[in-house]
């Protein structure tokens, strides 16, 4: 055994010792009282939590670790004016207003990191050799890190507002130029303002959408 598999392990264990499973006030953080924000309070994001957003949304599983997913956080006013032409009419109030607007993309060439992402094996060359495969794994993987951007950002104590309303050719030709990028969500994040929140749609019943096989 090496010692950074020892040192996982060891993590591991002293974790779950340390915390079996996250309490009530966790859960409605993340899950129960959480919902979409739709307007914001006048109060900026500080540089330092996007920073932490970032490192947490890394962690949480990707297929090989390949990381396919790339951000945008368009919060100058510079920024939020090229982004406001690419958006639906029904999304650029809301989009103005809030602090960040996070661009979730994801790059369909991530193989180019996998030596070092999955120094075990050659993954590199599968992906490499298939665009198909490679666009679909980083949609797919992008995506999850996407929505483990939105956890993340209310486990830190931000609202957020996903959206799928905007012309994402745009955003390619603006944001992502010059790289393989390409636009999959937005993300509105900052504090929300309470009186804009609606209630919770309808939610499935376990019956209706899950099985035990």
């Amino acid at each position: 055994m090496t010692a950074d598999k020892a040192a996982a392990e060891a993590a591991f264990v002293a974790m779950k010792a340390r915390v079996a499973a996250l309490g009530d006030d966790g859960l409605d953080l993340l899950f129960h009282d959480a919902r979409t924000c739709y307007g914001w309070q006048a109060k900026p994001v500080p540089t330092a939590l996007l920073h932490r957003l970032i490192q947490l949304a890394l962690l949480p599983p990707t297929s090989a670790n390949s990381s396919p997913a790339r951000f945008v956080f368009v919060q100058s006013a510079e920024a939020k004016a090229r982004l406001k032409p690419c958006l639906s009419s029904g999304n650029v109030d809301k989009t103005m207003a809030a602090p960040v607007t996070v661009i979730v993309g994801y790059d369909p060439e991530f193989w180019r990191h996998m030596d070092k992402l999955f120094p075990h094996g050659d993954m590199k060359t599968m992906f490499e050799k298939s665009a198909a495969m490679a666009e679909q794994a980083s949609f797919r993987n992008g995506s999850l890190m996407g929505a483990y951007l939105i956890l993340a950002a209310r486990a830190l104590g931000l609202d957020c507002g996903p959206m799928s309303g905007f012309d994402a050719g745009k955003v390619d030709a603006d944001f992502f130029k010059g790289t393989s990028y390409k636009a999959n969500f937005l993300v509105n994040i900052g504090y929300g303002d309470p009186a804009t929140v609606k209630p919770r749609g309808y939610k499935f019943s376990f019956d209706e959408i899950a099985s035990i096989v």
